[in-house]
């Protein structure tokens, strides 16, 4: 896994799993406390994440909201939508542009 970026856009690739989950966490939580506005999680180049993966990026939305600000997820890879459907964590988080539902497995 690897992220870089600033305190309002952070571009994560690889993956995003209980290996990587620590430094995650991490890059994500100081993301989140030194920047204002919106943090933009693009997510284009990631491969796959887990449920450790998960919990970090819902942490991460807690956290941003605590601090007034919001989590938004950016280009959500196909197989990683049809997860967020199944566990309708689509509808906490914020999606840039949306989730293409439409092409989505009913679950």
């Amino acid at each position: 896994m690897h992220i870089r970026g600033d305190h309002v856009e952070l571009v994560v690739g690889g993956r995003l799993d209980v290996r990587s989950a620590a430094d995650a966490r991490t890059v994500l939580h100081s993301a989140v406390d030194d920047g204002v506005g919106d943090l933009v999680l693009d997510l284009t180049g990631l491969d796959s994440w887990d449920a450790t993966g998960l919990g970090v990026i819902m942490g991460a939305h807690r956290r941003a909201g605590r601090c007034g600000r919001r989590l938004v997820l950016r280009g959500v890879p196909p197989q990683m939508q049809r997860l967020l459907v199944a566990t309708k964590l689509h509808r906490i988080l914020a999606i840039e542009g949306g989730l293409a539902l439409e092409s989505l497995p009913r679950v």
